[in-house]
């Protein structure tokens, strides 16, 4: 096998010119589309990004394990998935299919070839090169499925012995995405080859120019791989085949069906007075009202069963009957998708488990189940406000606190108020007691009394009380 022109990471490429231009008729057409439609689907996989994503996540966990984990088989198995991973990059596939993607004529170039009879194509040893690319591609595929399930069993060993469960199942979670996204790469590979084959044969008997004389191309991918691999691509391409035909079947139908209604979709016999038949479309003009009609009676079941529920809960007459309903309605609010009401009812049968857990134990509960009748009626109906019981502890709290705090905010402006009021009042009290005190001081002194009686204008002033008390301190001397 090492002596096999596949099994190198770097092919020797071909010296000769890599297109040609050959006679191009539709059967050529054909085989270059569906060589591009299978090109185009390798490199979208080999390209995606979870395939970078899963190798970047088995790069990691090498680098972390490398050197306390490193006498361990999973670890010796990941390592030989890494190196699977690490070939196909050296081949450098990507760049090839690329390659042929730019070599093959497009669309528009493939119309106006067919018309003109000729067109460049990739030769017959850029052919052969991308056939050898392809088989050492899908090989060490093959070998990756095969790394990826051996390092999955053993895995699982450790697994069952209890070994590193949370890093095992990492590692399990990754092997089964990468063997997936192999078998998807694989499976590619193959029918890319299918038709790499095909439009050989044609490229062949136009212009032949043969690049492998020692070494014959195998003639199906089947027969190349390994039996496992060869069971697992019966499998899928027999499943892609049915599909594949399924959908065939599905777009023949649909389209006789819409040639069939093209024909028949409005047949109409109009005259004047005669009343309009048609045989199609009666139920497009009747659509909305059937669905006003559905909506209505959608809304009168779910208002019938409230009621019915409601009843049943004003007629509880112990918390264990009224946990039983709360245990039917639940599922039925669910069903019909009234996330509020089964919120606000999970909350009241809770509430309803330990009123029921009293009520067992003896205490009077009767009080409080008249008020659980109403706050289920009003779960129900969920309209106006909360009941104060039906709110949750952490609302009761901030609606206390917010309470709280107004209050004290409504003390703190009635004390700075009542203080105002208090200096205004010790304020005024001050003045009188100061204009009294210096009126007695003037009137009890015998020199001060003198000066009062010798001066006529202190004495008019002083009766009169129209004087300044500056001109009373100025005539006193101070």
């Amino acid at each position: 096998m090492a002596g096999e022109p596949w099994n190198r990471v770097n092919i020797a490429f071909p010296g000769a010119v890599s297109s040609v231009r050959v006679h191009f008729n539709s059967t050529t057409d054909a085989s270059v589309k569906a060589l591009l439609v299978e090109n185009e689907k390798v490199l979208k996989l080999l390209r995606s990004e979870m395939l970078q994503t899963e190798v970047r996540v088995l790069y990691e966990l090498l680098y972390i394990l490398n050197n306390s984990y490193r006498g361990n088989k999973t670890f010796k198995g990941l390592k030989q998935v890494e190196q699977c991973i690490n070939r196909l990059k050296n081949m450098k596939l990507d760049v090839a299919l690329q390659d042929l993607t730019e070599l093959c004529p497009n669309r528009i170039q493939r119309r106006l070839s067919v018309n003109a009879g000729e067109c460049e194509v990739p030769s017959q040893p850029m052919l052969e090169w991308l056939c050898l690319k392809v088989l050492g591609a899908a090989k060490l595929m093959s070998c990756t499925l095969s790394r990826c399930s051996r390092t999955f069993s053993l895995t699982k060993q450790q697994m069952k012995w209890e070994e590193f469960i949370i890093l095992n199942m990492v590692i399990t979670s990754m092997l089964s995405r990468l063997w997936v996204i192999s078998r998807g790469i694989l499976v590619s590979l193959t029918t890319l080859y299918k038709q790499l084959l095909d439009l050989l044969r044609h490229i062949a008997n136009a212009q032949p120019m043969p690049y492998l004389t020692e070494f014959s191309l195998p003639a199906d991918m089947v027969q190349f791989l390994g039996p496992s691999d060869a069971l697992l691509l019966t499998k899928e391409l027999a499943k892609a085949t049915e599909s594949k035909k399924k959908k065939e079947q599905l777009k023949r139908e649909t389209s006789s069906i819409k040639v069939k209604n093209k024909g028949v979709a409005w047949k109409v016999k109009e005259d004047v007075g005669v009343t309009v038949e048609r045989a199609i479309g009666l139920d497009a003009g009747m659509k909305p009202f059937l669905k006003v009609f559905r909506d209505f009676s959608k809304k009168t079941h779910q208002a019938d069963q409230k009621q019915k529920f409601k009843k049943q809960v004003r007629g509880a007459a112990t918390f264990t009957d009224m946990a039983s309903h709360l245990e039917e309605m639940i599922p039925w609010c669910e069903s019909k998708k009234m996330e509020k009401e089964k919120r606000l009812l999970n909350f009241l049968h809770l509430k309803c488990q330990r009123l029921k857990c009293l009520e067992a134990a003896g205490y009077k509960v009767q009080r409080r189940l008249r008020t659980f009748r109403q706050e289920a009626c009003w779960a129900l109906s969920p309209q106006g406000s909360v009941p104060r019981s039906c709110r949750s502890c952490a609302a009761t709290r901030r609606h206390n606190r917010l309470r709280t705090r107004f209050q004290s905010l409504r003390s703190q402006f009635k004390s700075s108020t009542l203080k105002t009021d208090v200096k205004k009042t010790q304020l005024k009290r001050q003045r009188k007691r100061t204009e009294s005190s210096l009126t007695g001081l003037l009137v009890d002194d015998p020199k001060n009394r003198s000066i009062c009686d010798s001066s006529p204008t202190l004495q008019t002033s002083g009766c009169d009380g129209e004087d300044d008390i500056d001109d009373i301190f100025a005539s006193v001397g101070l």
